[in-house]
């Protein structure tokens, strides 16, 4: 079962912040780009929470009885390093979840391939897992990642947010992922360009989060 949330459907803040992301003048202010990653990773988790169960009980305020609302933590899996600013936003609202990342690169050549160099991956059997990165571009990272997580057991649902997606990531997901699972995103682009790029896009959020990167 798959079911896609595409915020960027109804204005808001996130859109402001989104096109400062996008906006070429600006993303030379890393500290402002990791911050909007940041702040959007807040936003897309509090959307997230509102689809999530809450367990009901009572509580005692200094006054009187009251509702008590418990929500069982989910697991956060990031791709290293694009991913850090977005996942920490998710932190810092599922402040009890437990947490994976993976190193994932891709490998130039004729054939593009996906590698994974570093796997820290904690238990997600019956867990409701966040997938988060940036950019969904060929989905082929996100698939290979999920392959990772499911060695350590099959979740009860997976979340794969994104700010950004291309039309050709998500129907590659939707080809790989056989378990319940939702896509969030603040916009689905246009297309993917012949170097596997997000059009319109806004670049490589690892390169303009931390400096550009020695080519593998």
């Amino acid at each position: 079962m798959f079911t896609l949330h595409n915020l960027g459907h109804t204005p808001s803040i996130a859109a402001v912040y989104l096109s400062q992301l996008r906006d070429v003048t600006r993303q030379r202010h890393r500290a402002n780009f990791r911050n909007n990653l940041y702040r959007l990773g807040q936003i897309m988790a509090f959307e997230i929470s509102k689809t999530m169960t809450l367990e009901e009980g009572r509580l005692h305020t200094p006054l009187a009885a009251a509702t008590d609302w418990k929500l069982a933590p989910p697991v956060l899996i990031t791709i290293l390093r694009a991913g850090l600013p977005f996942y920490h936003g998710f932190q810092d609202i599922f402040d009890e979840a437990e947490a994976g990342f993976i190193g994932a690169y891709r490998k130039e050549g004729k054939d593009f391939d996906i590698v994974l160099s570093y796997e820290a991956l904690p238990d997600v059997t019956n867990r409701v897992v966040m997938m988060i990165d940036p950019m969904l571009a060929t989905g082929k990272s996100l698939a290979r990642t999920l392959q990772a997580v499911m060695v350590n057991g099959n979740p009860a649902h997976v979340h794969v947010a994104t700010l950004l997606a291309a039309p050709e990531g998500i129907a590659h997901l939707k080809k790989e992922i056989n378990l319940p699972w939702s896509l969030w995103t603040f916009a689905v682009d246009e297309r993917l360009d012949e170097n596997f790029y997000i059009v319109p896009g806004l670049g490589d959020a690892g390169d303009l989060s931390y400096g550009e990167k020695k080519k593998m």
